[in-house]
């Protein structure tokens, strides 16, 4: 049934999204534009649009990074460069984010290819879930956003960095084969012997032709993830647009329920983890540091963009999985860092 959604149902909300999209920036007053006035519609529009313009260029940067990775990187290379130990791996996977830090939004691509290529899969996830926090990029938003309390940025990275460790360590001990999905696999091998055919060896690529498999696997990996992409911003919208502010207040007085309200808004909302540091502060007049911290923390490893294009790509048993270990993992981190101080 899953799959059945994906498959149809996805591709038939993109396309809607994007003649939305296209209505909207056009302005015909004959047009569904007309009927977006109101002003939880106005916000929808601003809110739909900009999570599209703020994602898109993180997706394209991870595509086109995946695509290099395909064309100029051998197996071979991969499996040379990765630790075999496995303990040395996941914390090779947790600090990858330093050298390669790209946004949650284009990460799934990049893992993918690098799980292909070789890359144990316990690693390329722990990659997954660090990388957006544990790069330079976002520690900077994050100390800008939190000026007064710097601290919140050096939390963010040591919590994610905790977090990805053990799941690493669990997914070694328990994950048994491969966790990317058959068909996805299947659509790859075919792919690359009739549309990008692979490069031999023994046959020196010329640069023209590395540049025109550059080019195919990213248009390919692009269209792929962003019909993910347009469908969860649809629902983080509509979420975000008719949520009234004035009912955070009630649950920031909750100790328990305040640290659950803002795990999810996190999931809901998906916002990418270079800007999610300036929403977070925003609430920083309502809610403790402790809730703060595990939307900053907890957002950017699953959120519900990320959630569906994680679900196109690996298996859903693992997905599920990984999102409550997340999930779990996170709430305890935050919650024993707060009662330590």
């Amino acid at each position: 049934m899953l799959n059945l959604l994906f498959r149809f149902g996805t591709p038939m909300l993109a396309i809607g999204c994007l003649v939305m999209i296209c209505l909207i920036l056009a302005g015909q007053p004959w047009s569904l534009a007309l009927l977006l006035e109101s002003g939880g519609a106005q916000e929808f529009k601003i809110v739909f649009l900009s999570i599209i313009l703020e994602a898109f260029p993180f997706i394209l940067l991870g595509v086109i990074f995946s695509a290099l990775l395909q064309v100029f990187v051998t197996d071979e290379m991969i499996q040379k460069l990765t630790p075999k130990h496995h303990i040395v791996g996941i914390l090779f996977g947790a600090l990858l984010g330093l050298v390669f830090p790209l946004c949650e939004c284009g990460m799934i691509p990049v893992v993918r290819r690098l799980i292909r290529k070789g890359m144990p899969a316990y690693i390329g996830i722990v990659y997954l879930l660090a990388g957006p926090i544990i790069n330079p990029i976002v520690f900077t938003s994050t100390y800008a956003a939190f000026r007064a309390e710097p601290q919140m940025a050096y939390d963010r990275i040591i919590i994610a960095f905790i977090v990805a460790i053990v799941i690493g360590l669990l997914l070694h001990r328990f994950m048994k084969g491969n966790p990317l999905k058959e068909t996805a696999v299947k659509h790859e091998h075919i792919h690359h012997h009739h549309d990008h055919p692979e490069i031999h060896e023994s046959v020196k690529p010329s640069w023209g032709s590395r540049l025109s498999a550059t080019l195919g696997h990213a248009s390919d990996e692009f269209f792929d993830m962003g019909k993910y992409l347009i469908f969860g911003a649809l629902l983080t919208a509509v979420i975000q647009s008719f949520i009234d502010r004035q009912a955070f207040e009630s649950v920031a007085n909750q100790p328990v329920l305040s640290y659950f309200f803002m795990m999810g808004l996190a999931f809901l909302l998906s916002i990418c983890s270079t800007s999610d540091a300036f929403i977070a502060a925003s609430f920083g007049g309502m809610f403790d540091r402790g809730p703060l911290l595990a939307f900053l923390v907890f957002g950017p490893m699953i959120d519900l963009k990320n959630l569906l294009m994680m679900l196109s790509a690996f298996r859903t048993r693992i997905v599920l999985s990984i999102a409550v270990m997340t999930f779990t993992l996170v709430l305890i981190s935050v919650w024993l860092l707060e009662v330590i101080r």
